[in-house]
């Protein structure tokens, strides 16, 4: 398994566990989990060779997406479990 397909899997993963903390009525959680699958998808998309006109914004996307995802950590340990 290559570096870009180990990435779709694991956005997927993310992305899944999101959905399931959607279905437990869990907004907080779950947006964490999809921020993060996102930031993997896009950084995946990034390396890709098809799409390497792109690939200053996908990064900058990739990197927005990582830090929203890390405030979102911040803020889940703030508010629910300390």
């Amino acid at each position: 398994m290559n570096a870009r397909t180990r990435q779709y899997l694991f956005g997927f993963i993310f992305f899944t566990v999101g959905i399931y903390q959607l279905t437990r009525h869990d907004a907080l959680e779950a947006s964490l989990y999809m921020a993060a699958g996102t930031a993997f998808v896009f950084n995946s998309l990034a390396m890709e060779p098809r799409l390497i006109a792109y690939k200053k914004g996908l990064a900058i996307t990739t990197w927005v997406l990582i830090v929203g995802t890390g405030l979102l950590l911040l803020w889940l340990l703030q508010f629910k479990y300390l």
